[in-house]
């Protein structure tokens, strides 16, 4: 993935639909924005950064799972296997980006009210005791859509698609605009690349 800085404008339009396609619990987002303030007063700009799961291609969450919970997909893409996991948190720890989640508790966005019928429908699918993350939107690729949160953009600010093709879209645009990575001193290999602002 290729996520474009200057045409994010922080609407939070990733970390919206992410939530609905996933049904996530409160306080849990795979998709996030953060927000950042620089300069002093009258010249002061704001800055946006869209983060996920990098999807590492040397990922240490993967290698440091004890059941091989954590593992690659194909095409690269590192998932979780809920029936494997016994949330032990190891990965969450490896995890150089913070963008995994401790499933404890069956939460509820009214507490006691009990679930909305949308949580009924989404969000109790999800089990506890296991650790979550973004996964690219793994069935919607498997119907040939795009992941939720790059169909949802309102400014393309993202691109998805094949790095190992040179002449992809994403490949091209890496290329061409200088696209980077986030913490490539930790040498994970994420793949989730940054065009600058």
């Amino acid at each position: 993935m290729v996520i474009d800085l200057k045409r994010c404008i922080g609407c939070y339009g990733c970390q919206l639909s992410c939530k609905a396609e996933h049904g996530t619990p409160p306080g849990v987002f795979f998709a996030r924005l953060l927000k950042h303030e620089e300069g002093k007063y009258p010249s002061v700009r704001q800055m946006f950064l869209p983060v996920l799961c990098n999807h590492c291609t040397d990922a240490p969450c993967v290698d440091v799972c004890p059941t091989e919970a954590s593992h690659y997909c194909e095409g690269g893409i590192v998932d979780i296997d809920h029936d494997k996991c016994v949330g032990c948190r190891a990965c969450m720890m490896a995890c150089p980006y913070n963008n995994r989640y401790f499933n404890a508790e069956r939460n509820w966005y009214f507490g006691d009210a009990g679930p909305t019928p949308y949580e009924l429908a989404r969000s109790a699918r999800h089990d506890t005791g296991v650790v979550m993350k973004c996964n690219f939107c793994t069935p919607r690729l498997a119907e040939g859509k795009l992941p939720a949160c790059v169909a949802n953009c309102p400014t393309t600010a993202r691109t998805f698609g094949d790095l190992d093709d040179p002449n992809s879209t994403v490949s091209r645009l890496i290329k061409d605009r200088g696209g980077f990575t986030l913490h490539p001193e930790a040498g994970t290999s994420p793949n989730v690349y940054y065009l600058a602002p």
